[in-house]
């Protein structure tokens, strides 16, 4: 009967352990807005068939480290996170785009809905030429960012916005993958906003 008890009790540590590794990073969320990302299209009844996002779009968390870690090519919109799959899927290119212009200044601003130690604010963009049917790989991103935004371990506001410009000589539709590093855990956030240029 003793041992009934200790197993009863090892058990439920172990499930009360696992329930605060799965809500670990539930105190860092955030999406971006603009560009307007995937999951805020979602999230606003833009897009529908979108599953679960809608409710969440500040969860989109994966595997800090990209491009050399984090999310599996073909997953990357989606941070690898299975149950917003529906992010990765191309739509046949159809996802609305904001109009953009090449070299301009822009305002790219994040929403958190709760805040996090942060290294960096990272903003990479597609190639010329990449197939926007397809989900994204790494191979589809110009292999550096365009800009990077250091922030030195501090947490950011409820509303963040980085001052930037578009990259020059693109045309067409892009992804603007945005990452949000945070800085004391494993994970970074990730956004996909399609731009026409």
């Amino acid at each position: 009967m003793r041992k009934k008890r200790i197993s009863a009790a090892v058990l439920g540590l172990a499930v009360a352990g696992v329930s605060l590794l799965a809500t670990g990073s539930a105190n860092s969320h955030g999406y971006t807005d603009s560009p307007i990302s995937r999951q805020k299209l979602c999230q606003n009844g833009t897009v529908t068939g979108c599953g679960n996002i809608q409710w969440e779009p500040q969860s989109v968390e994966g595997p800090k480290g990209f491009p050399a870690a984090g999310p599996a090519d073909g997953k990357i919109c989606s941070g690898g996170n299975g149950q917003f799959a529906q992010l990765d899927d191309p739509r046949g290119g159809n996802w609305p785009a904001t109009n953009v212009t090449a070299g301009q200044g822009y305002s790219f601003r994040w929403q958190f809905t709760a805040r996090h130690s942060t290294s960096d604010f990272r903003y990479y963009i597609t190639k010329n030429g990449w197939d926007p049917t397809k989900p994204l790989t790494r191979a589809d991103l110009d292999p550096q960012p365009f800009m990077t935004v250091p922030y030195g371990n501090q947490q950011p506001p409820a509303t963040l916005v980085h001052q930037g410009s578009m990259p020059t000589q693109k045309t067409g539709k892009h992804i603007v993958l945005a990452v949000w590093n945070v800085a004391d855990t494993t994970n970074a956030f990730y956004a996909c906003s399609d731009v026409r240029f």
